[in-house]
């Protein structure tokens, strides 16, 4: 018969082991959803070459234009990319240039009274290929104007400076959109396609043609300590837009434009769908902004390749029309899912929580009516609104609810007599002010989910014991049940 005391030290044993599993496995999960990713990129990363754009016949008087010495410079400095990369270094002036391309192992480091201007002869941008996941330029069919400072394919990119600035010059290219002279979709001021490894950081953006920050089919992207600016009435100047991109970190930023302030996309209609490259484990820390047209945080309406597991935390919106929104519309597919909005404070916003399904806007005609989106797992949590017009517009697709909406600790100061309009939305809600609409105030059944920021969903009502009958898989993804089982058998 085995000794007690032996029995009770290898339970003890037993427990630490598992003990210190379920902690591994605890941290990996929090890892996948809280940026962990992001922690091995840096903007000081040490470069053993560096040149000045001055060295390449370069003027900083805000005239000359310096689109020749940027690619001289960069094609130069590509000789050192196997040899632990280099740096450009843009000392003060005022730099007008048209676009051009980074390379791999690049430090692009701006002097905190340098001034990087995009000029304003549409020639200097060149025309380049539709995006695949939008089958034709955003605002146009066909083509686009190639991002300001553009790069595809590559990998450790640091973009940044000592809050150097990067300006658009983009009044001319408002103007010919209002006045509809466009010939091809306007240049965002940053755009990386294919990319891994980018740092974008300590700088100032302003007055951007079209999008500033678009990070497209990337991963492992890093975008912190940014000032974006454009004026409210600008269109379709957003502020940051991860689309189709994995592993993003934005964080400690303020944007005040005229678009959404930060914006998830992944598609549009059938070409998101077929090009399938989704939006997911994506984190969003400590954002402050303003936007008249559009939200602080935004979800779409471009989700045809999927988003998913996405965690903001830390927002502060004032004087905007949304505070939260996801868009999307029929036509569209693909999903919105394990989204958590928490620690948001929205002061003067007219709608708090958005979430529209008949957005609209589609590339062509030949999008399938029937693929329907899937919007599920949404958490909106701690969030407090002074000045607040209307609390919610809930609003699903018939046939299409949109399930698992879950609001809990929302409290909003709000002018409307009808605080809440929800349709075809289902889900929970718990401490909302003013009271929510019915379809959200249902008890949790038993298969009713909370996603709670985490990798998967946890349940909305407290957990029930599990038994020793559940697969190994649901016990894996709780291990501290696992734990307790264990012990108790």
């Amino acid at each position: 018969m085995l000794n007690p005391r032996r029995k009770m030290s290898r339970s003890a044993r037993t427990f630490q082991v598992l003990l210190a599993f379920a902690t591994i496995v605890a941290q990996t999960q929090w890892a996948s959803v809280s940026g962990m990713y992001c922690n091995d990129l840096t903007p000081s990363v040490e470069r053993p070459h560096s040149a000045s754009i001055t060295d390449f016949g370069a003027v900083g008087d805000g005239v000359t234009l310096n689109t020749k010495a940027f690619q001289n410079a960069l094609f130069y400095l590509n000789s050192f990319a196997k040899k632990g990369g280099a740096q450009l270094f843009v000392p003060a002036g005022r730099w007008l240039t048209g676009s051009f391309s980074l390379i791999s192992h690049l430090t692009l480091s701006l002097d905190k009274d340098a001034v990087i201007l995009g000029s304003p002869d549409s020639s200097d941008w060149p025309v380049i290929d539709a995006l695949p996941s939008y089958g034709r330029g955003r605002e146009l069919p066909g083509k686009r104007h190639q991002s300001l400072i553009f790069g595809s394919n590559l990998t450790d990119v640091i973009i940044t400076g000592a809050n150097g600035t990067i300006d658009g010059q983009g009044a001319i290219w408002w103007d010919w959109f209002h006045n509809h002279t466009l010939n091809y979709t306007r240049p965002p001021l940053v755009e990386l396609m294919y990319s891994n490894k980018v740092v974008i950081s300590n700088l100032t953006f302003t007055n951007s043609p079209f999008w500033n920050i678009h990070p497209v089919y990337c991963s492992q992207v890093l975008v912190q300590h940014l000032t974006i600016l454009a004026p409210i009435s600008s269109p379709n100047t957003d502020g940051i837009d991860p689309d189709s991109s994995t592993n993003v970190c934005i964080e400690d930023c303020y944007i005040r434009n005229g678009d959404d302030i930060v914006v998830v996309k992944s598609g549009w209609d059938e070409y998101g769908i077929s090009f399938a490259h989704p939006s997911s484990n994506i984190s969003i820390r400590n954002i402050t902004g303003q936007t008249r047209n559009s939200a602080g945080i935004a979800f779409g309406s471009e989700m045809s390749g999927g988003i998913s597991d996405v965690r903001a935390e830390g927002i502060r919106i004032v004087n905007s029309v949304h505070g939260i929104r996801i868009k999307t519309a029929p036509g569209r597919g693909g999903y919105v899912r394990n989204v958590y909005v928490a620690d948001v404070s929205l002061d003067n916003v007219s709608i708090a929580i958005r979430i529209t399904g008949n957005y609209g806007e589609h590339p062509d005609e030949n999008y399938n009516k029937n693929a329907l989106p899937t919007i599920s797992n949404i958490t909106f949590k701690n969030i407090v609104g002074v000045n607040i017009g209307v609390a919610g517009m809930l609003q699903g697709i018939q046939g299409d609810n949109f399930s698992n909406i879950c609001l809990s600790n929302v409290s909003l100061s709000v002018r409307s007599t009808y605080p809440w309009n929800c349709s075809l939305v289902e889900g929970y809600s718990n401490s909302v002010s003013p009271e929510i609409c019915e379809q959200l105030r249902t008890n949790p059944g038993p298969e009713q989910v909370c996603y709670n920021g985490n990798s998967y969903p946890a349940a909305a009502a407290q957990p029930q014991p599990q038994s020793p009958q559940n697969s190994s898989a649901s016990r894996l993804l709780n291990p501290f049940v696992y734990i307790s089982w264990f012990l108790c058998r």
